[in-house]
This record gives C-alpha cells, structure tokens and sequence, in this order.
C-alpha cells in the first residue's frame, strides 16, 4: 500500500489573550486583613480573661489594661516616661546609625578598611551590648550619657554590616563605567555607591532601630526615674500587672510607630526601584 499523505489541520491564528503572571511577589497592602487579625487576638484574649481560661496572674483582662493606660494619659506620667525614652532613643539610634554608615562606606570601598574594620566588627558583634552597660556606667555614670551609648554601640554594629554589604553588591561595572568618565571618587560614592547600597542601608535601619528599642528598655531598667523601662520595671515590682502590660502596649506601639516612619523614608528614597 502505498504511502498515504499525512493530513493536517489548518492552524489556528486567532489570537488568545495570555493572562498576565508578571507580578513578581509584590507586596500588597492589607490594612483590612491587618486589622481583623489584631481585633481577633483582642477578643480571644477578652474571652479567655472572662471564661477563666487566662488567670489574672498570668495576663490582666483588657479592660485592666486599657484602664491603666488611661490613667498614665489623665495623670500626664505617660508623655513624661515616653519623652525621656525617645529622647534617648533619638540620640542614640542616631549617632549610632550615623557612625555605622561611615564605618560601613570605609568598610566597603577601602581594602585597608576592610582588613583591619570588618574583623573588629566581627568579634564584637555578638557579645550581648546590655552586659556592657555596667562598662558604659563606669565611664559614663549612671546618668544620660551611658544610656545613650548603650543604644548607640548596639545601632552601630547591624548598620555598619548591612552597609559593607549593601556597597559590596554594587554591581563593579557601574564603578569602573565611572572611573572611565573621570568622576572623582567623592563622586562615585556618592552618585553611584551610596544609592546602590541604600536599600541594604535602610534594611540596616529597620534592624538596628528594633535592637535600639530593646536596649532602651533595659539601659531604663538601671538608674533611671522617668522611661518606658522604668515604667515596666516598677510595674513589675509593684505586681501591677495591668501597668506592666499598658507599658509593654506602648512599646508595642512605639515600634509599630517606627517602623511606619522608616517605611516612609524607604519609599520616599527608593523611588526609583
């Protein structure tokens, strides 16, 4: 039998709409999402305080709390112990922050730097900076000053590492392209080094302000009068649970509050992303 010739359809050149899948895990924003999660963690904890389940040793109901934190609003002692820690907060995160970006430049772009910084950097970077405090007070004294370096050597080490990264991951050929035009290095650092490492940089923010907040609370806890740690830790010894967990809120909030402020900047300065 002879070959039969193969029979074939003609194609079809419709064209078919290709649903697009492009959106490269973007986040999104869900305030929705994020307020009905934190309204069910409230009311589980209002329904465990009512039915026993949570005894008030444990955790005070949320009326105790939200009745507390009223109290330090009409008595005035809230804006009293949260101006002191922002005060120090503020004075801390920022010289810490501001020395570790240069460090973390010098770190980056200068091999001498590098060589004798990034080890020094290394080791210290995992001792505990609350078991200097004691250290800090010596040279200090017990006063502002010792509270202040404590959250400035803790803020210095995270942002001098994201810093020595984030110029590490500048792509070389951006460098060189640089070089070749005769741009001075002044002007390669900052017109090409610093803004490609800047998302690295404020990535080093976001961390050293949470460790800034937790070095607060316990720089607070040792010689202070007015603080948030002060607070917590008055609270505490009292056995004013409902205090203690109002304070506890507040710090909560200052770090919700933070983070919203360093979220803006992020997206004001990287635009261009």
């Amino acid at each position: 039998m002879a070959d039969q010739p193969l029979r074939t359809t003609p194609q079809d050149d419709t064209p078919r709409p290709v649903p697009y899948r492009g959106g490269g895990f973007a986040p999104r924003r869900m305030p929705l999402v994020t307020g009905l999660f934190f309204a069910l963690l409230f009311g589980l904890w209002a329904l465990g305080s009512a039915r026993g389940w949570i005894g008030p040793l444990t955790l005070p109901p949320p009326g105790d709390v939200l009745a507390a934190l009223a109290r330090l609003i009409e008595t005035g002692d809230l804006w009293r112990h949260l101006s002191a820690s922002l005060m120090r907060l503020g004075l801390g995160w920022a010289l810490g922050a501001a020395l570790g970006v240069a460090v973390g430049l010098m770190v980056g772009l200068f091999s001498l730097a590098r060589a004798t910084g990034l080890p020094l950097v290394t080791a210290l970077f995992p001792i505990p900076k609350i078991a200097l405090l004691p250290l800090f007070i010596i040279w200090f004294g017990i006063g502002e000053p010792s509270k202040v370096a404590t959250i400035a050597f803790g803020v210095f080490f995270p942002t001098v590492i994201n810093t020595a990264g984030g110029v590490a991951g500048v792509p070389r050929s951006l460098i060189s392209m640089g070089q070749s035009f005769g741009l001075s290095s002044w002007r390669i650092a900052t017109r090409i080094v610093l803004p490609g490492a800047l998302p690295a940089i404020l990535t080093g923010f976001r961390v050293s302000a949470s460790i800034g907040i937790i070095l607060l609370v316990a720089a607070e806890m040792i010689g202070a009068e007015y603080g948030l740690g002060a607070l917590v830790l008055n609270a505490g010894n009292l056995m004013r649970l409902d205090l203690l967990i109002a304070g506890v809120v507040v710090l909560s909030a200052l770090g919700l509050v933070v983070a919203f402020l360093l979220g803006l900047v992020e997206k004001r300065l990287l635009r261009w992303r």
